[in-house]
């Protein structure tokens, strides 16, 4: 459903939701480690969440990331559409492009008629949860929702 790079975003922002302190920045090398990813690949995602205005960088030795806003204004929908794009909740799940072509062809779709309510439900979960609700879970449950 997500990309891999997608989920890496997530869980980074969730990362410096939880650990994040005042107006202190996190490292990159951190963070990887701690959810062990690759440093490189995360620096050009977490670069690409600065661009989008969802976090702050700041370079040098006392340099690293922090969240642009808070978290609680942070949704699951903000950093997927920043980083796979809205075609999760738009694009037709088994590839069709008879819709894209003519939405009012969507009714007619038996797939459709039975995953609308699904992919809306889905639509409004993801735009509902805000990563400080995930960091909030994490501070209160700590390892049972591990990175």
């Amino acid at each position: 459903m997500l990309s891999n790079t997608c989920k890496y975003a997530v869980r980074a922002v969730i990362y410096l939701a939880v650990w994040q302190n005042g107006d202190t920045k996190i490292g990159i090398k951190r963070i990887a480690k701690e959810l062990n990813l690759p440093t490189p690949f995360l620096g050009k995602i977490l670069q690409l969440l600065t661009k989008h205005k969802l976090l702050n960088s700041t370079k040098g030795p006392n340099g690293g990331f922090s969240l642009a806003k808070p978290a609680n204004e942070i949704s699951l929908y903000d950093i997927v559409t920043i980083i796979d794009g809205n075609g999760l909740f738009e694009e037709c799940m088994i590839g069709l492009k008879i819709c894209e072509i003519d939405k009012s062809k969507e009714i007619m779709c038996p797939f459709y008629q039975k995953s609308h309510p699904i992919r809306s439900k889905i639509l409004s979960v993801f735009k509902e949860q805000s990563v400080g609700e995930f960091a909030s879970g994490i501070k209160k449950f700590g390892d049972i929702l591990n990175f």
